[in-house]
């Protein structure tokens, strides 16, 4: 069994290794990032952070295992809607919205943060899948991967 040192240390490690791959596919695959992606990632960020921060401090390890077990059911969420979206009739789907960007400029915080947080119809295209899943389902996968660990820190005896 991993110690908390070494769990915090691969949590931080797979979660630099998801933005990679993230930016690899978006800047060399040239694959454009929908809202949900783009909400994925900030949960993958925020998960790595708090690998990172239980690294360093090397205390709290539950506090900062609830802390990443959290952000990764979160993460898991919007991967679990990118995926319903997904299985959605073509005359289900949601229409597609400005680029993320715009959201920004056009609407106050909040407003560009409810719309990502929806997701809409650029979010319900497969523009890659390996083994038969797309990117939100490998995505799901990681998070629940990354939850298991994160959730081991909070169970196990010091």
């Amino acid at each position: 069994m991993l110690k908390g040192r070494q769990t915090n240390l691969l949590i931080f490690l797979i979660c630099n290794g998801l933005i990679a791959v993230a930016l690899y596919m978006q800047h060399v695959m040239e694959l454009n990032p929908c809202y949900l992606c783009i909400t994925q990632r900030a949960f993958i960020i925020i998960t790595g952070m708090f690998a990172l921060l239980a690294l360093l401090q090397n205390h709290g390890l539950k506090i900062y295992g609830f802390l990443m077990t959290a952000s990764s059911l979160g993460g898991g969420f919007f991967s679990a809607k990118q995926l319903w979206l997904q299985s959605l009739p073509e005359d289900q789907v949601p229409a597609c919205g400005p680029p993320a960007e715009y959201l920004f400029d056009a609407f106050n915080f909040s407003e560009a943060l409810g719309m990502l947080l929806r997701g809409d119809g650029n979010c319900a295209e497969v523009q890659w899948t390996f083994l038969n899943l797309s990117i939100p389902g490998w995505t799901l996968l990681a998070f629940l991967f990354l939850a298991l660990l994160s959730f081991s820190l909070i169970i196990r005896k010091h």
